[in-house]
């Protein structure tokens, strides 16, 4: 329904308009009254209205006024005016104020109808104009927003690619230069905010600079979730920084690029925004920080390998005091703010690789709580602040020390193992492979593996086929069933494979064999004669 208010200061001409309405055009318009132009303002400022049919001559504030206020606002309603004197200079008043209807009293319902018609499919123009604006606006900020992404992963891009890439954008008038920032939520925010609602942090912020501000500025998302904000205006950022530190319940942190000259450097302001962004990883509150603060950092180290596969060989060797002194040692955060971020970096890859990764090789996968945490530890920029990684690694460690000691009891306890050979020597002749056999003895694919080895000085796949080939030497000399008969009950799948393998192991035919036992056998009775 549309929303259509009636503005007279007569209350029998206000409800008679309403039921000439409701009668002539049933179910098509919510209608709501005022009294004059001052309480229709108030009226407008409270709901959106599609239409407003006003008397001229009205106390306090009169219908010209009130359509003259209107010119101000946004989202503006198209005005009907009614008026009781047929006089020329309120029509041009009106017309000036892109009036379109103008009805003198007493209101004939016909005309009324076809008044409101004609209204109604001017509102369906606009709307359809409206609609056909921000289809096209969408379009060419996602165009806008494509583009700049494609260029801020392309790292090799050539600043004459960059320029007539983004030249053929249309952008803000940045000749004065420009600077570019990435803004950052908390994990939990990024998921629970929309883009709509980061995007209102920003309008907040320009709203208060005012227009020049926003034709100066670019801003939309890129794939991490990060508001990219692009500007010429000198102050956005000293705006933005500012609201940043005004916020209590709202966390927000970023990272801002120098001062560029041209659009061809906008790699670089991005890489150097990123990099900002980055440091604010040793803040727990919001903040804001600059690149040129962050220049000259020590760049020349040596990352604590040694320390953290000491850490890595200690799990499970119940020496938790010794692990966790030396883990803290490692991410002492006065030693790690010394130099540049990629020394945090490294350390955090080396936890990955020499740690994390090597346990979970060795002894498989443990429980759902512990993979989780062996996940999101995975990127160092997934945590809000430092101490939140800290407290991740520091947990994942110390359940990976319990787990790790539980395994190697595992493997201390031979009980399993001498099970898992019984059931292989029971079943040799079924289908069989390594992962029955963990299943059966429920140990881990990968550390059975390995304890499998260790135990018989074996693998898995040779120790089988030995299995096979002693029970397939038995049958060949002690009965007369055929080759292919004996490879079968001795559980191969083939008799080419059968053959195979008995000639890798025995370095003959199971024929050859056969008739070598046999001959032995033949001699033996000789002699027994």
């Amino acid at each position: 329904m549309r929303k259509l208010l009636i503005v007279d200061d007569e209350k029998n001409i206000r409800i008679g308009l309403k039921a000439m309405i409701e009668r002539e055009l049933p179910g098509r318009y919510a209608i709501t009254f005022a009294v004059n132009g001052a309480d229709a303002l108030e009226r407008l400022k409270e709901q959106a209205i599609d239409l407003l049919i006003t008397d001229i001559r009205m106390p306090v504030m009169d219908g010209i006024e009130l359509i003259n206020q209107l010119q101000e606002m946004e989202g503006k309603p198209e005005v009907m005016i009614l008026s009781g004197h047929d006089d020329f200079q309120y029509a041009r008043e009106a017309m000036r104020c892109e009036v379109r209807m103008y009805l003198l009293k007493p209101i004939v319902r016909e005309e009324l109808v076809e008044a409101l018609t004609m209204l109604e499919e001017t509102l369906v123009k606009k709307e359809t104009i409206s609609h056909q604006f921000k289809q096209i606006s969408e379009q060419m900020k996602e165009h806008i927003e494509t583009q700049f992404n494609y260029v801020f992963l392309r790292s090799d891009l050539e600043a004459g690619e960059i320029e007539e890439r983004l030249g053929k954008l249309e952008l803000p008038d940045l000749d004065g230069g420009y600077q570019l920032a990435l803004l950052k939520w908390p994990d939990a925010d990024q998921r629970s905010r929309d883009q709509g609602q980061k995007l209102a942090f920003l309008d907040l912020v320009l709203k208060r600079l005012g227009n020049q501000a926003e034709a100066l500025t670019l801003r939309f998302m890129n794939r991490h979730g990060h508001l990219i904000v692009l500007t010429g205006d000198p102050e956005l950022f000293s705006a933005i920084e500012e609201l940043i530190q005004q916020q209590v319940e709202m966390r927000v942190k970023m990272g801002a690029s120098k001062w560029m000259d041209r659009l061809a450097q906008v790699n670089e302001a991005y890489e150097q925004a990123e990099r900002a962004l980055k440091y604010t990883l040793f803040y727990k509150h919001s903040v804001s920080l600059g690149y040129e603060g962050l220049e000259g950092r020590e760049s020349h180290y040596e990352l604590p390998i040694a320390s953290i596969k000491k850490i890595s060989n200690m799990l499970g060797t119940d020496r938790e005091a010794d692990v966790m002194g030396l883990f803290k040692e490692v991410v002492d955060l006065r030693i790690v703010m010394k130099y540049d971020i990629s020394y945090m970096e490294g350390i955090s890859r080396a936890f990955n690789d020499l740690v994390f990764d090597q346990v979970f090789n060795v002894y498989g996968e443990e429980s759902v709580e512990i993979l989780k945490l062996y996940k999101s530890v995975a990127d160092l920029y997934s945590f809000w602040d430092f101490q939140d990684y800290y407290h991740h690694v520091e947990t994942l460690i110390k359940k990976l020390d319990l787990y790790v000691g539980n395994m190697k009891n595992i493997h201390n306890d031979n009980r399993e193992m001498n099970k898992a050979i019984q059931y292989i020597h029971e079943n040799y002749y079924n289908e069989l492979n390594m992962a029955m056999v963990s299943n059966y003895i429920s140990m881990n694919y990968s550390y059975f593996s390995q304890a499998f080895k260790e135990y018989t000085n074996e693998s898995f796949v040779n120790y089988l086929k030995k299995i096979r080939i002693g029970k397939a030497k038995e049958l060949l000399a002690s009965t007369n069933l055929k080759v292919h008969e004996i490879g079968e009950r001795a559980g191969f799948e083939n008799a080419k494979h059968f053959h195979r393998v008995f000639r890798e192991l025995e370095g003959v035919s199971p024929n050859e064999f056969r008739q070598k036992e046999q001959s032995a056998a033949d001699l033996k009775n000789r002699h027994h004669i």
